[in-house]
């Protein structure tokens, strides 16, 4: 390759692996850089009206004015993620394979678990579920309503909060024994009147080999199912729930981060989607005070991770 500068003949040698490299690690941070920047500049096109309408939601609490300012919130939150979605498939060569998507139903009350490999899990999921299902929420630590600004966020959006006491904490004050599910339970009462889907990692954590190895899990593909903090999800929100959306995510070319995706490391993503009911037995139960409903549950997380195993065996293949 040649060129001109300052009127001398220039030899560049691209030949060289080590020039090859660095060239490739040099367009791999522009789009890194790149994808960071349109997220985050998409992200603050819509926190600003979205911090006003949370505000104006906060302060004139009345009926009327809480209806629209939620569906406004919704919309703002639909638009986000619709944009995000529309740079992951013009910016990004990765294939998303979709099975078993279930019909639209912006109406309902959802459980959506999901097993979890990688924070590109979250983008997905949006992006499938994105004005098919009522807005993804996620149970958060009743701490975090104290964020700046993303707290009143997190309040205007309605995502539930929930209170967990330690073992520790029991035992310290036994009174405190069942107060978090009955706090939970009081947070979700809204839930009833207003369509949801919450999303629950079972995991509890991402997927990785030595988290793996160290569980000594039974299962080829997946950590062990944390089967207390499912229980108490479905416990707090039986009466608000109906439906289980379980979704099997696959990376069958290779997982990666969201920095992986800008850069097109991820190559094909296969998601597939079956939903179940949840079991007249398992609602309105505490699972921490009686031991037979416990057992009951296990069981049957156990079993429903089973066939998540397999299916996953075969989505990778």
């Amino acid at each position: 390759m040649w060129v001109r500068i300052c009127s001398k003949r220039v030899h560049l040698d691209f030949s060289s692996c080590d020039n090859l490299g660095m060239i490739q690690r040099l367009f791999d941070i522009i789009r890194q850089l790149g994808g960071t920047g349109l997220v985050g500049l998409n992200s603050l096109i819509h926190i600003g009206p979205l911090l006003i309408i949370a505000l104006i939601k906060f302060v004139l609490r009345f009926k009327p004015i809480t209806a629209f300012c939620d569906h406004w919130l919704r919309g703002l939150v639909a638009s986000w993620v619709s944009v995000n979605s529309w740079m992951m498939a013009h910016f990004t060569r990765t294939e998303i394979e979709i099975t078993g998507l279930p019909e639209p139903d912006m109406k309902g009350h959802f459980l959506v678990i999901s097993n979890h490999q990688s924070w590109v899990d979250i983008p997905v999921l949006q992006k499938v579920f994105n004005r098919r299902l009522p807005m993804l929420r996620f149970f958060l630590k009743s701490q975090l309503i104290w964020v700046p600004i993303l707290g009143l966020a997190w309040w205007a959006l309605d995502f539930p909060f929930m209170k967990r006491y330690s073992k520790a904490q029991i035992e310290k004050n036994p009174k405190l024994a069942g107060k978090d599910l009955e706090t939970t339970r009081k947070a979700c009462e809204k839930f009833a009147r207003i369509p949801v889907s919450i999303v629950n990692f079972l995991e509890g954590t991402r997927f990785t080999d030595k988290k793996h190895e160290t569980q000594h899990s039974p299962y080829q593909h997946l950590l062990k199912p944390k089967a207390g903090g499912t229980a108490f999800v479905i416990d707090a929100m039986s009466q608000q729930l109906d439906t289980i959306v379980d979704v099997t995510i696959a990376y069958p070319k290779g997982r990666g981060e969201l920095f992986d995706l800008f850069v097109n490391r991820i190559k094909k993503v296969r998601v597939h989607i079956r939903t179940l009911s949840i079991p007249d037995e398992f609602k309105g139960k505490d699972y921490h005070a009686d031991p037979t409903h416990r057992a009951a549950f296990q069981q049957w997380l156990n079993q429903l991770w089973t066939e998540k195993d397999e299916t996953l065996a075969q989505l990778l293949r």
